[in-house]
């Protein structure tokens, strides 16, 4: 520890932020580093504790805390505030194959675990991780690993999202030969259509790409296992297939007139037209949902609600109301959630900041649901009838669910509604054309701690496996599952 009273002598400082009514004026993203003498600092914020937190991944009260990829987080904060970048980015990418995405779009476990927090302000893990790995980049120090040795197996990986991505880095840094095939028509998964832009450039993704590919790893898009690729094909071809498909099933509104109403769209589906439309054309194909002058009714409060926000913002929406069910939570913690267990309170994210920036007001509404559809006489959305919620317990279980509250309905303009309520799982008919078995909730189905289907030679990982979650637990689930398939392959492994 090179600086014992680090957490004293600095505070935490973030990266500068472009104002909101100037970010929205394009979809690129919106924040600047600090400088390597300030970065320098607040390395040495982190005390090198006796037990690190941040580095646990672990479970407490249901919750992660701490970071999932158990990053050597205390070594390079400490090497950063030494000025040994190389050793420290060296260190970063022991463990963590993509710090450059994480960096960006991690909600930071690792934070909410950090010591530093308990009584003051958590160590800028987060955004040391990426001061780290964009200096690796623009100085030279990140280039292609190319193995030495290549075995003869062969492997196929379905699905380059981060989990995907993972698997496939792990396996071809071993020496096997990989395969990733995705259904779009660019790599990345959700990297690259499910977070939007001013999140995650897309220039990020393909930089990342580009490297893997001069390291051996080959890539086939427009590939949909099981409809236009048949999955009999891809099981004679290779020794193994790792299934990375996502959990891209979202979850529905069940009210009358969804299925005929114009109108209504999914977040995923919104989110990748948009993106794609900005990557082909700069919009100019006029391949998507434009809010431009329109209402808009989000159903959903999380990420992906927000990114929702923050997109028909940049469209120039005349309004956007963004349904939360559950109540607001906290601001501050609550006794019954202590550090290091991940804090439970409310936060208000760039798309709404940039909402308040515009319309003078939070475009939260908690403990709310929609009701009923309302169309025009030509089948278009114009409204959408809300209802007000209350948490009640059942006298005969105990389970505490929404009830509506009579009286409490209200209407809202809305010429758009998108729905980012989440999702139920897996799309079925990837697991169907292999054979797998999914669980109850359509995941798809394995042993506790193992990455192995039903079927001989088809693994799972990411999402697809584990359910909705977060890019760090997707390359975490990726590095994991690589480890089993190489030990499947080789009857041993060597990967740590």
């Amino acid at each position: 520890m090179g600086k014992p009273t680090g957490f004293l002598d600095y505070e935490r400082e973030l990266n500068p932020s472009t104002s909101p009514k100037e970010r929205i004026k394009n979809f690129n993203e919106f924040h600047k580093m600090i400088s390597h003498e300030e970065r320098k600092l607040q390395g040495a914020r982190c005390m090198n504790c006796g037990v690190p937190f941040c580095q646990s991944g672990m479970m407490l009260n249901g919750m992660a805390t701490g970071c999932p990829l158990h990053n050597l987080i205390p070594e390079w904060n400490d090497e950063i505030f030494k000025g040994n970048w190389e050793h420290a980015l060296a260190r970063l990418r022991k463990t963590n194959d993509f710090p450059e995405f994480t960096g960006r779009v991690c909600p930071a476990l690792c934070e909410a675990a950090c010591t530093c927090g308990m009584n003051d302000t958590p160590v800028t893990v987060k955004e040391n991780e990426l001061a780290l790995i964009e200096n690796g980049f623009e100085n030279g120090l990140v280039v292609p690993r190319i193995p030495e040795v290549r075995s003869d197996k062969q492997i196929a990986v379905i699905g380059s999202g981060p989990s995907g991505l993972a698997v496939a880095d792990r396996l071809n840094q071993r020496g096997h030969n990989v395969t990733v095939y995705e259904k779009h028509d660019r790599i990345g998964g959700l990297l690259m259509y499910g977070i939007p832009n001013m999140k995650l450039e897309k220039s990020i993704v393909d930089r990342r790409i580009n490297l893997m590919k001069e390291e051996g790893i080959k890539f086939v898009t427009n590939a949909d296992i099981g409809n236009n690729v048949s999955a009999e094909e891809i099981l004679e071809a290779y020794d193994a297939v790792v299934l990375c498909c996502g959990a891209g099933n979202p979850r529905d509104l069940a009210l009358e007139g969804r299925s005929t109403i114009n109108g209504i769209y999914f977040a995923v589906d919104f989110l990748t037209m948009n993106t794609k439309s900005l990557l082909d054309s700069n919009f100019k194909d006029g391949k998507y949902v434009n809010a431009k002058g329109k209402n808009v009714v989000i159903v959903g409060g999380g990420d992906t609600g927000n990114d929702c926000t923050g997109t028909v913002i940049r469209h120039g929406c005349k309004s956007v109301t963004q349904i939360e069910m559950m109540p607001k939570l906290p601001d501050k913690r609550s006794e019954s959630n202590p550090w290091p267990q991940w804090p439970r309170v409310c936060k208000t994210d760039y798309g709404q900041e940039e909402a308040i920036a515009v319309f003078g007001h939070d475009p939260r509404v908690y403990e709310t649901t929609v009701k009923e559809l309302i169309a025009d006489d030509k089948g278009n959305l114009k409204a959408v009838k809300t209802v007000k919620l209350k948490q009640e317990k059942n006298p005969e279980t105990g389970a505490m669910a929404m009830k509506e509250i009579p009286g409490s309905e209200q209407i809202l303009d809305a010429d758009i509604l998108i729905i980012a309520a989440g999702f139920l799982g897996s799309q079925k008919y990837v697991a169907d054309a292999f054979g797998v078995e999914l669980n109850p909730r359509t995941n798809v189905k394995t042993a506790a701690g193992s990455y192995k289907t039903n079927v001989d030679k088809v693994f799972t990982a990411g999402d697809m496996h584990r359910g909705q979650s977060l890019v760090v637990w997707g390359i975490a689930e990726g590095r994991e599952a690589a480890k089993e398939i190489d030990s499947y392959l080789m009857g041993y492994t060597n990967m740590v």
